[in-house]
Formats: C-alpha cells, sequence, structure tokens
C-alpha cells in the first residue's frame, strides 16, 4: 500500500512539472505573438536592416527543452543537427563548432595535422581572393601559411579561373574559396585546376548555405568547408555557431579532435557510461603507463563547441531553411529589377550560368564615372535608416593588419581596389518584406533624381 502511494505521488508530481512545462511553452508562444503584434514598419523611422535572425515561438520552446533537462554542453541535440546538416548539404559528416570563423580555421588545421598523411607544412601557399572576410585568412596565417592574394571579378565578386591557375607555383597546396554573399564560384575550372595541380581545396561556405552549382551544394565540392549561423546568415544557433563539413572521412577523427582540445578520444558518452561507446576508457597507455584516453591529446586543438542550446534552435531553423532561402531570392530578385534601371551608375551583380546563388545580400558597385561616391551614396541611405555594409574587408591587403603579416600577391588588384572604394550591400534576409524594399527603392530613386 505504501508502494502505491509513493508511486502515485511521484505520478502527480511528473503530471504537475508536464503541466508546468506546457504553460511555459503556451506563454512563450502567446508572448512571441504579441511581440509581432507590437512589431510595425514605419518609413523612415523603422531601421531596414542588412540582416538579421527570423525565428518564432518554436525555437524558444526549443531552447528551453534544453534548459529544463538541464544539460547544457553539445548532446543529443547536437549529434542529431550535425546528422541534419550533412544530410541537407549532401556532405559526408558536419561537425558542429562556435562559429563560421572557427570553423575556417579547424577546416585548415586539419590539413596541417600529423595525423593526415598528406598534411601541408608551415610555408605552403594559399591562393585566396583579396576581397574577402578577414578570419579567413586568420586561418591561413594562424596555421603558419602563405596566403596568396588575387584578385575578383567585379560583377560576381569572385575569383577567375584562369586568375587562380597563374597563381600556381611549386609551393601552392591549397585553394581557399569564399562563394561571396551566396554567389557559387565557378567550380568546373577550378576543381579541374585543383586536380590537374594536386591541389586541395578548401570553401568557406558561410555566406551560401543553399547555393547550387549545377544542382550540387556548394560546400560540397572542396575536401573540407565552412558554414556560420552568425544571425545575418541564412539560419542561426542563438546567436553564433558554425560548422565543418566533411567530404572526405578521413579527417573525421581529425576535426572533431581540433574541436575538442585536440582529445585523443573520439567515440563519446552512450547512456551516461563513465567508459565510453568504446567501455575501454582506461585501456590505453602512454609510454606503457596506463591513461585516461579523454586525457589523451593527439592534436594541438582548441575548445570550439557551441552549446546543446544553440543546436536545438540549430534544429529548427532547419526545418525553416529553405523558406528562408526563398524569400532572399525573391528579394534580390525586387532589388536586382529595380536597380537595372540605373545600370549606368552601377555594376550590378551576376551568377554564373551554371549557378544558383542563395543570397546573402545585395552588393552594389557605384561606377567610376557615376558623379557620386559611396560615402555619399551610403550616407543618404543610412540617414533614411537603410542599413548598408561594405564588401567585408574589401582589398583586405589594404586593412591595417595585413601590414604585420608576410602575404603574396599575384596580378593587380584593381577590381579588389575598386571593391575597396565604391561597393556596399544592403538586406535581402526574410525578415525584410514588400513594404521594405519599396521604401529601400523609393529611397534610392529620391536620391537619384539628383542626378538623373
Amino acid at each position: 500500500m505504501n508502494m502505491l502511494k509513493f508511486l502515485h505521488k511521484v505520478s502527480m508530481k511528473k503530471d504537475k512539472k508536464e503541466l508546468l512545462r506546457d504553460k511555459i511553452f503556451l506563454n512563450l508562444q502567446k508572448y512571441f505573438e504579441i511581440q509581432q503584434s507590437e512589431s510595425v514598419f514605419i518609413p523612415g523611422k523603422s531601421t531596414v536592416q542588412y540582416a538579421g535572425a527570423v525565428y518564432d515561438h518554436k525555437e524558444l520552446q526549443a531552447m528551453t527543452e534544453v534548459m529544463l533537462k538541464g544539460w547544457f554542453g553539445l548532446g543529443e541535440q547536437g549529434e542529431l543537427l550535425e546528422k541534419e546538416l550533412a544530410e541537407y548539404l549532401g556532405s559526408k559528416k558536419a561537425f558542429l563548432v562556435n562559429s563560421g570563423s572557427s570553423a575556417d580555421l579547424v577546416a585548415v588545421s586539419a590539413l596541417m595535422s600529423y595525423q593526415f598523411p598528406e598534411h601541408l607544412n608551415p610555408g605552403d601557399e594559399v591562393i585566396t581572393p583579396a576581397c574577402t572576410f578577414p578570419t579567413v585568412v586568420s586561418a591561413i596565417v594562424h596555421c603558419g601559411l602563405v596566403p596568396v592574394f588575387i584578385d575578383v571579378d567585379l560583377e560576381t565578386l569572385n575569383p577567375i579561373p584562369e586568375d587562380i591557375e597563374k597563381a600556381i607555383t611549386k609551393k601552392t597546396k591549397l585553394i581557399l574559396l569564399v562563394h561571396t554573399l551566396g554567389n557559387p564560384n565557378d567550380m568546373d575550372p577550378i576543381m579541374k585546376i585543383a586536380k590537374d595541380h594536386n591541389l586541395y581545396v578548401i570553401e568557406d561556405n558561410c555566406d551560401a548555405l543553399g547555393s547550387t552549382y549545377k544542382g550540387k551544394k556548394t560546400g560540397t565540392f572542396g575536401i573540407l568547408s565552412a558554414e556560420s549561423f552568425y544571425p545575418a546568415h541564412h539560419m542561426t544557433t542563438a546567436g553564433e555557431g558554425g560548422a565543418v563539413f566533411l567530404n572526405d572521412m578521413r579527417f573525421l577523427r581529425i576535426v572533431q579532435s581540433l574541436r575538442e582540445w585536440g582529445r585523443a578520444c573520439w567515440c563519446g558518452a552512450s547512456g551516461g557510461d563513465v567508459n565510453g561507446v568504446c567501455g575501454v576508457r582506461f585501456n590505453y597507455k602512454i609510454d606503457g603507463i596506463p591513461y585516461d584516453h579523454k586525457y589523451i591529446w593527439s592534436n594541438l586543438g582548441y575548445n570550439l563547441k557551441p552549446i546543446e542550446i544553440q543546436a536545438a534552435m540549430g534544429r529548427v531553423q532547419l526545418t525553416k531553411v529553405e523558406r528562408f532561402i526563398e524569400k532572399r531570392k525573391y528579394n534580390f530578385q525586387k532589388l536586382q529589377s529595380f536597380f537595372k534601371k540605373y545600370e549606368k551608375y552601377f555594376v550590378l551583380p551576376k551568377a554564373m550560368p551554371a549557378s544558383d546563388p542563395s543570397w546573402f545580400a545585395y552588393p552594389i558597385t557605384i561606377r567610376d564615372d557615376a558623379p557620386f561616391d559611396r560615402f555619399t551614396f551610403t550616407q543618404y541611405l543610412e540617414e533614411a535608416k537603410i542599413q548598408t555594409r561594405p564588401l567585408f574587408a574589401g582589398n583586405i591587403t589594404r586593412q591595417p593588419i595585413l601590414k604585420h603579416v608576410s602575404y603574396i600577391v599575384k596580378g593587380s588588384l584593381v577590381n579588389s581596389d575598386r571593391i575597396f572604394l565604391r561597393t556596399f550591400f544592403i538586406g535581402v534576409y526574410p525578415g525584410l518584406t514588400d513594404s521594405h524594399i519599396e521604401y529601400m527603392t523609393s529611397t534610392v530613386e529620391k536620391f537619384l533624381k539628383k542626378y538623373v
């Protein structure tokens, strides 16, 4: 009888917890709905963001579920998101990290690992575009490699394959591509060049989740690729986050080790088993001395893991990513149709015929003979509450940090200089409605009336 009373109390407590959980979830939904109803766009007063996270109560509920369970380190949600990301992209494996910049660092570091038989060595050269994001270069330099900068095309904002081939020397080992603002590089000739010269390719796919080239998703051409889940990008994992994608399973243990302090242990834990999945955690030795495998280090690694809460949000975001991408394409096309009327002032973005970009933003380059400059134009837009951004570092060789870095330039960087001086972008992210786009275009028209 006492046992029955005990079980009844346990059942009542469980029911009470579930009722409270359901109430929390319902209140989160109500809160979000009220917040959304209060969010009204007022032209000229509301900020038109260049980017931002788009989410609803489902992401909040997923994150809350993890918090209620009380395990914040990567676990079940992380494993599921890694599996789902790899399936979405079409890669062999994905490892979550804490940012796209960390993903670049891990990808390049993996090629340097002694555990990879054909590893790179300090002093080897890496061909990469001069118009880039700074942490792409950081990954190269921190690994002791030498960045070799080449120019980009003014319309695609990506390197021309012929320029890549001209930059190859006996020291060249890697091509680190960036699919700029979601626009795929011309992958067939680039991969042929890489094969002909026995070079590796890493793709920085941070701007380009969902972009395709001849029906194949970017991020699956190179041996490794990097993705970002910063709020500005195509999906987010609670503010920060990223992933390294493997297209060669020789990097499985290397990438995991680099992400997790450089430890040798790779199997993780299952069902709370202290010995891990392998069951032989304490059977390893160093110099004949028994040693816990979780505390044997095989790489000079980092702690670059995100947390379980982020993975929970990412799983919900991934179910929406195709819808997000379609909205980005829709907004991009509306801006492209508008700006085509003013091509005498602007160099407009162009995609390769075989590609289908998942656009990060809408880039605009002011022509050399335009009667206004970037500063004048962007100041006007910013004063009208329309956010603008330059194309990241522009020509990165002009940035202060490159004064303290050894690098090589192959060919002229004339277009990179134009981009440094004349290029900026505005938003196409899925949080922008037709009202936002119409306000943006009408504001541009008002500016251009002075010069028509």
